[in-house]
């Protein structure tokens, strides 16, 4: 059945509409709105609102192209100008922990997906077993493509474990419930990050001292901003947006055509090129005067930029969807909740700030279009932490999502 509302106009602006309420809201000065948001982030009520009027039937991405849009077009904008500003030497400066936590979160997926399958044989077979092309290992190969990796790989596991349309179909609703229910998990705990990390007896210095010397050097620059200034932020945004594009179209299919085998490294995926080109460029550009538009507000257009962004994933989350076929949901659980596991582990051993394990897990777990969110609920200036791991997450994607499906079908009943 379709939504009440399925014109994009209408949605965007029920979206734009949520965006406004809650950061309204969240700077207001009376104390039960003061009160509210010391527990729960806005970030998370930008994502949860939208999910509540998709399962309601009021908006749906289903019917709408918002999701596509934001991810096309806003996205690689959006990290172009959160990334103008950047202290990359800062950046590096924060050490390996960062690329431990997202090694950590691999190998939760990797362990996770057989283990779940494991646990749930022993008391309903019928639920993880099937045959041929609905053996249900089979359709979770897909999940584990998505959760290492992204879309690419996630249909690249499709094709080489030949799984059937309707099960896939399935995968992706527990995929997408399961991923975006852990989201907002994360985007919770950026909200009381500092009670975490002293629970880890983590150090997060070096993480405070790239987001002082961020919000320094935007102070030290910051003016009023003329039309020329916004006009001149936005085409550097989009400029490099339409650089993304042109590029993604002529190395994607190139590679398809004269390297296939480099596909499995997502390399012929537009989307990975231009998510590479835009922060790419963001970064060149954080080495020349352009960089001094941060002075004019760049972050903050590229922070609207990523909530739409926010707002249109989460609605593509029925939270009733669950209920449809809720055991495929507890596997997709145990499966995360592994995952969850060893990254607790891991960041307590080598006491890793929560920023971390946040950014390390959904670099694997959402890749590029939401990465970067989290990263940003902790500071914008630390979004391109999050891009720089799910790049990584999409050239491991179909190498370990392979192998972690070998490992689920030697399990499988």
């Amino acid at each position: 059945m379709d939504p009440l509302f399925t014109n994009d106009a209408i949605v965007l602006g029920i979206l734009i509409g949520i965006l406004a309420l809650v950061f309204r809201t969240s700077h207001s000065s009376n104390p039960f709105w003061q009160k509210f948001y010391t527990y729960v982030p806005s970030l998370l009520l930008c994502y949860f609102i939208p999910s509540l009027f998709n399962s309601l039937g009021i908006i749906s991405d289903k019917t709408s192209n918002l999701y596509f849009v934001s991810s096309r077009y806003l996205l690689p904008a959006s990290l172009v100008l959160l990334t103008l500003s950047i202290d990359l030497k800062r950046i590096l400066s924060l050490g390996p922990k960062a690329v431990i936590m997202f090694f950590a979160g691999t190998a939760g997926i990797m362990i996770g997906g057989p283990l779940a399958i494991i646990i749930y044989s022993l008391f309903a077979p019928e639920v993880v077993g099937g045959t041929g092309a609905d053996a249900v290992w089979r359709g979770l190969t897909t999940v584990a493509g998505s959760w290492i990796g992204g879309g690419a790989n996630q249909t690249a596991m499709k094709e080489v474990f030949q799984v059937g349309d309707k099960l896939f179909s399935a995968m992706v609703t527990v995929d997408v419930i399961v991923a975006n229910v852990w989201m907002a998990f994360l985007l919770y705990g950026a909200g009381i990050s500092e009670r975490v990390d002293s629970w880890f007896k983590a150090d997060a210095s070096a993480i405070k001292d790239v987001q002082q010397r961020i919000e320094d050097f935007r102070a030290r620059i910051a003016r009023i901003p003329d039309l020329a200034d916004v006009t001149t932020v936005l085409a550097v945004g989009f400029g490099i947006t339409a650089i993304g594009h042109f590029g993604a179209n002529l190395i994607a299919p190139w590679i398809e055509a004269n390297a296939p085998s480099l596909e499995k490294y997502s390399l012929a995926s537009p989307f990975f090129w231009l998510v590479v080109i835009a922060t790419t460029g963001g970064l060149i550009l954080s080495f020349t005067k352009a960089r001094e538009l941060e002075g004019v507000g760049a972050s903050r257009y590229g922070s609207l930029l990523l909530y739409v962004l926010v707002a249109s994933i989460g609605m593509k989350m029925d939270i009733l969807a669950i209920f449809e076929n809720p055991q495929l949901f507890l596997v997709g659980f145990i499966w995360i909740l592994t995952h969850v596991i060893i990254l607790f582990v891991v960041a307590k051993i080598i006491k890793a700030p929560f920023f971390f394990i946040a950014v390390g897990s959904q670099a694997n777990v959402g890749g590029a279009a939401s990465a970067p969110i989290v990263a940003s609920a902790f500071h914008p200036a630390l979004a391109p932490v999050g891009v720089l791991l799910a790049v990584l997450g999409y050239a491991l994607g179909t190498y370990g999502a392979w192998l972690c499906g070998i490992a689920m079908q030697a399990v499988a009943p």
